[in-house]
C-alpha cells in the first residue's frame, strides 16, 4: 500500500471574483488531470475551455512555492512520460489501420510512421541530455528523468 500523499493534490487558487466561466477549483483540478495524462499545457487547458495564456497567468498568481505550481510540475512530466511512451510503441510496432477494395475491408495492414521514430529519438536524446545538465532531473545511477 502506498502511504505517499497523492502529488497531483492541491488547494485551489482563489479567485478575486466568483465567475462561472473562469478557473473554478472544479476546472483547476480538471486542468492539472488532463496535463498529467496529454503533458501539454495548451490542451489540457483548451479540455476545459480556458486558453494556455490563461492557464499561465493562473500559475503565475499562485506562486511558485504553492500546491498548484507542484502538481503542474508534476503532472507536466508525467504527461510528458505518458506521451512519449506511446509515441515509443507506436514507432516501435506500427499502427493497425484497414485497407479496404470496392467499398469493403478486406484486411488490415501495420504502418509505420520513421518520422515519428525520429521524433521520439529526438525527444529522448533531449531529455538525456536535461538529464545530464540537471541535476534536479538525474538519479544518481540511471541517469533517468525523475520528478523531484
Amino acid at each position: 500500500m502506498d502511504d505517499s500523499p497523492n502529488p497531483l493534490a492541491f488547494d485551489p487558487v482563489p479567485s478575486a471574483t466568483r465567475r462561472r466561466d473562469g478557473w473554478t477549483p472544479e476546472r483547476q483540478r480538471a486542468f492539472i488531470d488532463q496535463l498529467a495524462r496529454i503533458g501539454m499545457v495548451s490542451t489540457a487547458a483548451r479540455s476545459v475551455g480556458m486558453s494556455r495564456k490563461s492557464a499561465y497567468a493562473l500559475l503565475a498568481r499562485a506562486g511558485p512555492d504553492s500546491g498548484f505550481a507542484r502538481a503542474w510540475d508534476h503532472a507536466a512530466v508525467s504527461g510528458e512520460a505518458t506521451t512519449l511512451a506511446t509515441a515509443i510503441e507506436k514507432a516501435l510496432y506500427g499502427v493497425e489501420t484497414p485497407y479496404f477494395y470496392r467499398g469493403k475491408q478486406c484486411g488490415t495492414r501495420r504502418v509505420y510512421n520513421d518520422r515519428l521514430l525520429i521524433a521520439v529519438l529526438n525527444a529522448m536524446a533531449r531529455l538525456r541530455k536535461s538529464a545530464v545538465t540537471d541535476p534536479e532531473l538525474r538519479d544518481d545511477r540511471s541517469g533517468r528523468r525523475t520528478a523531484s
